[in-house]
């Protein structure tokens, strides 16, 4: 068995691939790890660039499998290829894009190691084209609080700032919503709420990068209102919080209900009425908790406030002095 699995899904990145595999290549962690690439059926050269990389860390070819689709399936079933391939106790995703410190691997794991911990988290960094931004993650003491976390708000349920034990996917049966794309990284929600033991560290090794314009989180924010994208979003919504409930019961409505609140609030963010009307929609029964999610800002909960109360011009003025003055004029 190995140490770590990591997963990394590849379309359409080849301008991105050299500098991520070089990332993982030169870890730290230098035995029993393994590298699983998943060729999503990329129409670039993003493979041939891994096969390149490779040749410059021969110690590394042994480690690495390039597993190939026939055709596009998406980013959750390219996971899922990944997990099925996987023999490492704990598994890591890096989307091939974006890169790693060359330490991550190799703290983290002794970090779930000396915890005897399901889960390892971490801070990472927000990169752009000439500079980055450290993104401070919360610490919390119980797993419980980190799940109320996650569902309230505070603490984001990326894919790829987390170690997690192998088992815990297997003894629970989770795996990625094939087919449902947006909101995919939910799993990590379904996980949580299966862990005896999560441990915080403290350091930012990963690097999450917005420049590319094929990536599937910068696609989705293109076409965020795109029908499947919705479907899909709502899906993975419903699969999460009924697994909770299921798990829990009744002990995390409330947190259950902020997280539908969390889901339908970038609807919010925008001068589209049509979006608007969706945020009306989604989840009407979760509105009577709004002013109760303390996970998140005073003014994103009146935000929220004010659209249950139907004032949704001021909702639009908040854009427009957020987004347009603010974003748009002064940190552009």
């Amino acid at each position: 068995m190995h140490k770590v699995s990591v997963i990394i899904p590849v379309y359409k990145v080849e301008s991105f691939m050299e500098r991520c595999a070089r990332s993982l290549f030169e870890q730290t962690l230098t035995e029993d790890v393994e590298f699983i690439f998943v060729d999503d059926a990329s129409p670039d050269h993003s493979v041939l660039v891994i096969n390149q990389c490779l040749d410059d860390y021969p110690k590394r070819k042994n480690q690495t499998k390039i597993l190939v689709h026939s055709k596009n399936q998406g980013l959750p079933t390219a996971r899922n290829t990944g997990l099925q391939a996987a023999s490492g106790k704990y598994i890591f995703h890096c989307d091939s894009d974006d890169y790693l410190d060359p330490c991550a691997l190799e703290l983290m794991y002794e970090t779930a190691e000396q915890n005897q911990a399901d889960m390892v988290w971490c801070d990472w960094y927000l990169s752009f084209a000439h500079n980055e931004r450290y993104m401070k993650q919360p610490k919390y003491d119980s797993s419980i609080e980190i799940l109320k976390g996650m569902l309230g708000g505070s603490m984001k349920y990326n894919v790829w700032n987390k170690l997690v034990s192998r088992r815990l996917y297997i003894d629970n049966e989770i795996t990625f919503p094939n087919g449902h794309g947006m909101g995919e990284d939910m799993t990590m929600i379904r996980l949580t709420a299966c862990a005896r033991r999560i441990y915080y560290l403290p350091q930012a090794f990963y690097h999450y990068v917005r420049q590319n314009e094929h990536g599937f989180t910068q696609v989705r924010q293109q076409a965020s209102i795109n029908h499947q994208y919705l479907e899909d979003l709502k899906w993975n919504v419903e699969l999460t919080t009924n697994f909770v409930s299921q798990k829990w019961g009744n002990k995390l409505e409330k947190e259950l209900a902020f997280f539908k609140l969390e889901a339908k609030f970038p609807f919010l963010i925008s001068e589209d009425t049509e979006r608007y009307a969706l945020w009306k929609a989604w989840f009407p029964e979760a509105n009577p908790y709004i002013l109760q999610n303390h996970y998140i800002s005073f003014r994103s909960r009146m935000l929220q406030y004010l659209a249950s109360k139907n004032q949704f011009w001021m909702v639009r003025l908040y854009y427009h002095i957020l987004m347009k003055l603010v974003y748009g004029v002064l940190y552009k």
